[in-house]
């Protein structure tokens, strides 16, 4: 039976986050869960020089309270993408494959996607190319709370505020090279973008190291 795990959408997800994309058969990805502000959706975390660094994305407020993740417009408040790829550049210029994958991401920058959903995917789809990891991934027609054997529901447990020791006993974060290492101590579970800059081609095997089998 295929294994099945259904996830939130997010930007630059964590390790966490590629570690299931790596391990399941099918890969969906929630687009009719209302939208929550403060979690992975708009939000990824980068090492900076001073520590762990929270880029967040803006987003247009809905016109209801509720307003689901496929109609999430991404707002063009506080110049930010100016400055989450300037936060990149700084944390990451002295890293081994920065300048590698620069050109790639660097695109997601320039470019101004109306939707959060589609910034979101488009992005997941080049770094899981560029890891040469390659999920059966589809967006989900509805929003489900019930589940059939084989299947997984991660939508929440990936999560900033859940501890993933707790969470999700899966997942065994592998130590890796990172920029400032010997400053902070190996900083775990940051955003798939510390992974890449930092390991390059090695990131696979970090992830696949990362999942207790």
């Amino acid at each position: 039976m295929d294994k099945t795990i259904y996830l939130s959408s997010a930007y630059l997800a964590p390790v966490e986050y590629y570690t299931k994309l790596f391990a399941y058969d099918k890969v969906c990805v929630e687009q009719y869960d209302n939208y929550v502000k403060q979690t992975y959706r708009n939000r990824c975390v980068i090492a900076a020089a001073d520590g762990p660094l929270a880029l967040t994305i803006p987003t247009e407020k809905g016109e209801g309270p509720k307003c689901l993740m496929k109609d999430i417009r991404i707002s063009d408040h506080g110049n930010w993408r100016h400055m989450h790829w300037n936060a990149l550049v700084a944390g990451y210029r002295n890293s081994p494959f920065f300048e590698y994958y620069a050109d790639d991401f660097c695109v997601f920058y320039e470019k101004k996607y109306p939707f959060l959903w589609d910034f979101n995917r488009e992005l997941c789809d080049l770094v899981c190319n560029l890891i040469d990891i390659h999920p059966r991934m589809e967006a989900t027609t509805e929003y489900r709370t019930e589940f059939a054997p084989g299947e997984a529901d991660f939508r929440e447990i990936i999560h900033p505020k859940q501890d993933y020791k707790v969470a999700d006993i899966d997942f065994n974060p592998k130590p890796y090279y990172q920029v400032f290492k010997e400053k902070h101590g190996f900083l775990p579970n940051l955003s798939i973008a510390d992974l890449l800059f930092n390991m390059g081609p090695e990131s696979l095997l970090v992830i696949r190291d990362s999942i207790n089998h």
